[in-house]
């Protein structure tokens, strides 16, 4: 039996979607991993690459977690039975008692939670959240300046490296 070519499955890149731009809007402290309740449409449509994060947003409604404003685009073939709904919310799975841990620190503490990224875990579907503060505009700029000077630090230490 021939090889499969693409990547292997436990070495293969795992991420399915990724939210750069919450990273820049935002100051990221701490990290949660959550299942999500998928329909069988929507796992083909994640599969084919067909799932964005980039205006998405977490919100607790009576109790419970949902991701809202991701989209997964449907398959034509996949969702010939069903109304495929692209931007329908989609509950999240965590406990009880990190949801509670959540919710006190939203409200309390005025966090937002903002999906960072959605990969694959097994055979299941994870999204990460993480409990952020947005940055103001001087923020924006410090981080800037800063991974240009990490940038600028690399290219010193790699041309001094290389004359020694």
């Amino acid at each position: 039996m021939a090889k499969k070519t693409g990547k292997d499955k436990a070495n293969g890149d795992r991420t399915i979607a990724l939210n750069k731009r919450a990273r820049h809007e935002y100051h990221l402290e701490e990290r949660f991993e959550a299942g999500m309740a998928l329909q069988g449409w929507e796992l083909k449509a994640i599969r084919a690459g067909r799932a964005n994060i980039g205006e998405s947003y977490a919100m607790v409604l009576q109790g419970e977690l949902f991701l809202i404003g991701a989209q997964i685009t449907p398959l034509i073939s996949a969702s010939s039975h069903v109304v495929a709904d692209a931007h329908r919310s989609r509950k999240l799975l965590l406990h009880r008692r990190e949801i509670d841990t959540l919710v006190g620190r939203i409200q309390r503490d005025g966090y937002t939670l903002v999906p960072t990224a959605l990969y694959w875990k097994g055979n299941k579907v994870k999204a990460e959240l993480a409990l952020a503060k947005g940055k103001q505009a001087h923020d924006k700029r410090q981080s800037s300046k800063d991974r240009d000077w990490q940038r600028d630090k690399q290219r010193v230490m790699r041309a001094h490296n290389k004359n020694n």
